[in-house]
């Protein structure tokens, strides 16, 4: 969805500012005799007509008094958090997160993000990361809704492009997370980045050295959770940053061609695979769901370049990719600082058993072998399948229709055949303690052999999920591996 810029007159913009914080705030700074202004994203997002509840004041004098009296004046009982190298101070009131911060000069330490003093407003708007976001609206009464515009912000937001307030070297020397916020932004907002921007990231790629993983992986969710996420993968890959980052992704890119034979570039399939599933997910409600399969989606196919072979018989083959990418995740995931829990074990099923809905759906459709997909993907299936129909992206209109038909018929095998085995997140009928109570056994091999027999000949259809069935099949398994049962 592209966002239109408005343009809005000093009085339309203190009648969208009718809310009582900012007239609160407004009444506040005028008792104490300085100036504030709201900065930032929420009058970028004003501009453009986006809701926003996260509001950032910048004062000229103390911050802290300035939220003191804005809390008098709610008459409410909250209690400011001052936090950060700056003192930063946030009230969260009227539904609303408001960040007070004291007017920084524009230069930092060497060694430190602390500002080395007190400035003015030009100052504080010079060290901000981009022109759009380097804007300030006035909230004293006396010239409430004025907007102070240094550096064009309101061309650049006309203009739909990423630029800074200064040269791109200096704010990228201040804090080199910028240069993936820009990505972020430009793909969130459907901007381009200025071509002195790009270069300047291109140039200053290897300060990534200098960044906390864990911020670069927040961005990287951001990027993700966007409509077109693969616009900031593929301005990562060509600024050189994801080199730096995933260079198992960066492999994925090139061609190779023997006796006139090429594959396909599975960099820029995976982003087609991304940005389908990116669709797919529009709606979904769960952030946290639709995150995950989204990097499920880009990492679908990390371990091709190490599976790689060419057969002279077949052509290029990629054999066992999928298993070799899901032992790929937990090192990309620690690399980058993403959890190591639940949710990376979710990204390597989808990664493991992307391939199985394939394997099915080009073949006869049986119902032993949706069992078995059913059995292994559990209460992910669904988020599977949808994978799996997003991974097609056949030029060939009518072999992409037949995989997708095909598809069809599988969800619908699903949903028959766990309503008649109930077979998601199956458990034995018959456990490993019943078979060491019948057959007084000790844990060990032939408990899971005959768990595996009862196991298979469930997924098979040769007998129903049901204990009686199961329990007979026990008996004659271990009696075919020499054990004797015991029964009451």
């Amino acid at each position: 969805m592209q966002l239109v810029m408005k343009d809005l007159t000093q009085e339309e913009v203190a009648k969208q500012l009718g809310s009582p914080v900012f007239h609160l705030i407004s009444q506040a700074a005028d008792e104490l005799g300085v100036e504030c202004y709201i900065v930032g994203g929420f009058v970028r997002d004003l501009y453009m007509g986006r809701p926003s509840d996260d509001i950032d004041i910048v004062v000229i004098g103390d911050a802290l008094q300035l939220a003191k009296s804005f809390i008098q004046l709610t008459k409410k009982r909250i209690k400011p958090s001052v936090y950060g190298t700056s003192g930063a101070v946030l009230v969260k009131c009227f539904h609303k997160e408001i960040e007070f911060n004291t007017a920084r000069s524009e230069s930092y330490t060497r060694n430190s993000s602390e500002p080395q003093a007190v400035g003015t407003l030009d100052e504080d708007l010079h060290r901000r990361d981009f022109t759009i976001n380097a804007l300030a609206i006035r909230l004293n009464k006396a010239r409430y809704g004025e907007l102070v515009d240094l550096f064009d912000g309101i061309w650049d937001l006309k203009d739909r492009v990423i630029d800074t307030p200064l040269h791109p070297d200096d704010t990228f020397e201040d804090d080199p997370l910028r240069m993936f916020r820009a990505i972020r932004f430009a793909t969130y907002l459907y901007f381009t980045i200025h071509q002195d921007v790009i270069d300047s990231i291109q140039r200053n790629k290897d300060r990534v050295s200098q960044i906390a993983p864990e911020r670069i992986a927040e961005e990287l969710n951001k990027i993700m959770l966007s409509d077109n996420p693969s616009m900031g993968w593929e301005l990562l890959f060509s600024t050189g940053l994801l080199q730096l980052i995933i260079p198992e992704l960066q492999a994925l890119h090139g061609v190779e061609k023997v006796n006139g034979r090429a594959h396909k570039d599975n960099f820029f399939h995976t982003m087609e695979v991304l940005d389908n599933i990116a669709k797919a997910t529009k709606e979904m409600e769960d952030n946290e769901r639709k995150l995950w399969l989204r990097w499920a989606a880009l990492l679908h196919d990390i371990g091709k370049p190490k599976s790689k072979r060419w057969e002279n018989q077949i052509g290029w083959t990629f054999h066992n990719h999928n298993t070799i990418g899901e032992k790929m995740v937990p090192e990309i995931f620690k690399r980058i600082k993403l959890p190591l829990n639940d949710k990376m074990k979710y990204v390597q099923k989808l990664v493991s058993l992307h391939m199985r809905p394939i394997v099915i759906a080009d073949d006869v459709v049986t119902d032993s072998a949706v069992r078995r997909l059913l059995f292994e993907a559990g209460d992910d299936i669904d988020d599977l399948m949808t994978l799996c129909e997003a991974d097609i992206t056949s030029k060939n209109e009518i072999k992409k229709q037949r995989f997708l038909e095909n598809f069809k018929l599988v969800r619908k095998k699903l949903v028959d055949l766990e309503e008649k085995d109930r077979i998601r997140n199956f458990q034995p009928p018959v456990d490993g303690t019943e078979i060491m109570q019948v057959f007084h056994l000790e844990p060990g091999p032939q408990i899971k052999q005959i768990k595996d027999c009862i196991k298979d000949a469930i997924l098979d259809g040769k007998i129903p999920n049901e204990h009686d069935a199961a329990f007979k099949l026990m008996l004659e398994k271990g009696k075919e591996i020499g054990l004797t049962a015991y029964l009451d």
